[in-house]
């Protein structure tokens, strides 16, 4: 794999911040993951596949203070451009290996 490759579970933590916009932190993400994928997902693993998305340029983050509604500064992630058309490149590559699977794989 090369340095911009993405991990299945770093492609499921991108897709989940593409659903959540510009503003997410770990706990919505975690809930995304849980909710979409139907599995337990351990916040660690979250952090872990966020940071490595982050070194390959794929994601960006910035502390913010919770302003008025209280409570603790968290650290918020956002895709970078280069995450989006990560994104698009592996939904493409995607599409062109289950093409002409229609009936061979569950009903596909």
């Amino acid at each position: 794999m090369g340095r911009d490759a993405l991990g299945e579970f770093e492609h499921r933590v991108l897709l989940a911040l593409l659903r959540l916009g510009e503003d997410a932190y770990s706990a919505p993400i975690v809930v995304e993951l849980e909710e979409r994928t139907g599995r337990p997902v351990k916040s660690a693993s979250v952090y872990i596949a966020l940071r490595r998305l982050e070194e390959k340029g794929f994601v960006a983050s910035a502390m913010r203070s919770p302003g008025a509604e209280g409570g603790r500064d968290r650290r918020h992630f956002m895709v970078t451009s280069a995450g989006r058309a990560k994104a698009r490149q592996e939904h493409e590559m995607y599409m062109r290996l289950i093409d002409g699977l229609e009936g061979t794989v569950g009903g596909a």
